[in-house]
């Protein structure tokens, strides 16, 4: 394990804010209900958005196992800051709902899951009133998603990835194009015989067909992730970007485990692999990238691949599918 640096103020990140602009103060208002008929518990979510700013697009972001729209401040906050509605649920699996493996109501979790962030969709006008000063300011046709670990494979069903049945073939597809453009932090890859037992018995979902998913996403992982779940090593968390066609681009994070520099929240117990240059980092990389889906006269992302590469590249590297223009 790399030590973490004292402060964030390094090369990169100067380099990368220089790319993505100052930020903005954010107001966060919690938890607003949303209506979720037939939903085990209610469905609250978490919203932050910028105190200035029009047409803002919504980011929906779906939490790791076992959080809740408390967690993942150091992505979502600065998410916000710099420009985007971030809208949080609290999924089925939250440790505050106490909905384990041994409940006869996990077997739904993973398709409530994708239901939350359609349901956060569908009243995006509630999400809007529900945060002081927000009203006008949000476009909600610019709707983008990111999620990490259990959340990753959450935001690939809304991008376009289906589940492989037990006879191999691709099931329903939960596909949703008002999202425009996705993030995977830390996806789970390819299942089948290279799932541990546990994997195999609990998470059906675990059985990704990447090949429908043609939503423009970068996918994120680290080079020491070695997963709980599956025989694979570090290379299983890039298989969404191996083989989905919309996966346009690839950011590894070297030295990177699970938590990825400690995205689930500040000095959080879970997290392996302290570094908030790390974070830092991806927090801006992930910001460019979006806009540039978004925007496609936006150039940020292609400035802050050339700053990573040029002043960050012990930190990480990216891949790209995009033609070199």
């Amino acid at each position: 394990m790399t030590a973490a640096p004292a402060t964030t103020d390094t090369p990169v990140v100067r380099a990368l804010d220089a790319v993505v602009g100052a930020g903005d103060l954010v107001v966060s208002v919690a938890p607003v209900r949303l209506d979720a008929p037939g939903r085990a518990l209610p469905l609250d979510v978490r919203v932050s958005a910028p105190v200035t700013g029009q047409r803002l697009p919504v980011l929906l972001f779906s939490h790791g196992n076992g959080w809740s729209l408390d967690g993942y401040a150091p992505l979502t906050a600065f998410w916000a800051s710099r420009g985007f509605v971030v809208v949080q649920p609290t999924h089925l699996d939250s440790r505050r709902d106490g909905i384990g493996f041994d409940d006869p109501r996990f077997g739904e979790v993973w398709t409530e899951r994708h239901a939350d962030l359609v349901r956060a969709m569908d009243q995006l006008e509630t999400i809007e009133r529900a945060v002081p000063g927000l009203a006008g300011r949000v476009d909600r046709r610019r709707v983008v998603a990111a999620g990490h670990s259990w959340g990753a494979q959450t935001v690939q069903m809304l991008l376009g990835a289906r589940v492989l049945d037990a006879a191999g073939q691709a099931a329903q597809d939960y596909a949703d194009r008002r999202v425009q453009a996705g993030v995977l932090l830390a996806a789970t890859g390819i299942g089948g015989e290279d799932l541990h037992p546990f994997a195999q018995e609990h998470f059906p979902f675990m059985n990704p067909s990447f090949s429908e998913l043609t939503t423009p996403t970068l996918v994120v992982a680290g080079d020491h992730d070695q997963s709980k779940m599956s025989s694979r090593g570090p290379d299983w968390f890039t298989d969404a970007y191996t083989h989905s066609p919309g996966a346009t681009d690839l950011l590894t994070l070297f030295d990177a485990e699970h938590s990825l520099g400690g995205i689930p929240n500040w000095e959080a117990a879970e997290t392996t692999d302290e570094n908030p240059e790390r974070v830092a980092v991806l927090q801006r990389l992930t910001t460019t990238y979006l806009r540039s889906v978004l925007d496609p006269a936006d150039t940020g992302w292609a400035k802050a691949a050339a700053a990573l590469a040029e002043t960050g590249a012990t930190l990480g590297h990216i891949d790209s599918k995009r033609p070199v223009i």
